[in-house]
């Protein structure tokens, strides 16, 4: 209920009934108020607080535009080093597709000289064998001829012996002597 007892008073004293009488007379609280405002940019003036502050405001107004060069210059920079870097990988790019290509021919031609030094192995080899098989064939059949031979030997041995006598055989003896000595003269 206080509350409500205060607010005239407060209504009353309000700005707009401060200002009595004349305007220009010192009771006139708004002709105060002027000439204070008045001092007080002249004060401002005579100090030069607007060029101070126009000063202060290039100032600062030539350090963003500083600053906006800078981070123009720093952006041409980034996307100048950036071009490089996209150049150079794309040269590094171009290089690994050219070792791949060379390392899948290189590959290749590996393969292919493997193939020929494998059917050159197998063909040798082949060779060998057969080389060894006809010596094998050749010696087999030598062995055949001579145990041929043998039992030959020994067979006409067993019939000439059951069937040749003393006289016969010295007569052999003699043709064969004869037979030489005309063959030889």
């Amino acid at each position: 209920m206080k509350k409500f007892l205060m607010l005239p008073p407060l209504l009353a004293a309000s700005p707009a009934l401060a200002a009595s009488g004349p305007f220009f007379s010192l009771g006139n609280t708004d002709f105060i108020v002027l000439l204070a405002f008045i001092a007080f940019i002249l004060v401002l003036v005579y100090f030069k607080v607007p060029g101070m502050i126009a000063g202060l405001l290039d100032k600062r107004a030539d350090g963003i535009k500083a600053e906006l060069e800078e981070a123009r210059a720093l952006r041409e920079e980034a996307q100048t080093i950036l071009a490089s870097y996209e150049r150079k990988q794309k040269e590094v790019s171009e290089q690994a597709d050219k070792i791949v290509e060379e390392a899948k021919y290189q590959a290749t031609a590996a393969a292919e000289a493997a193939k020929e030094d494998m059917k050159t192995s197998i063909a040798r080899r082949l060779a060998a064998a057969e080389e060894q098989i006809k010596s094998a064939e050749a010696a087999a059949i030598k062995d055949v001829r001579d145990s041929a031979i043998t039992v030959a030997i020994g067979a006409a041995r067993d019939v000439i012996g059951k069937k040749m006598t003393a006289a016969e055989g010295n007569k052999m003896i003699e043709n064969a002597i004869q037979d030489v000595e005309t063959k030889l003269h």
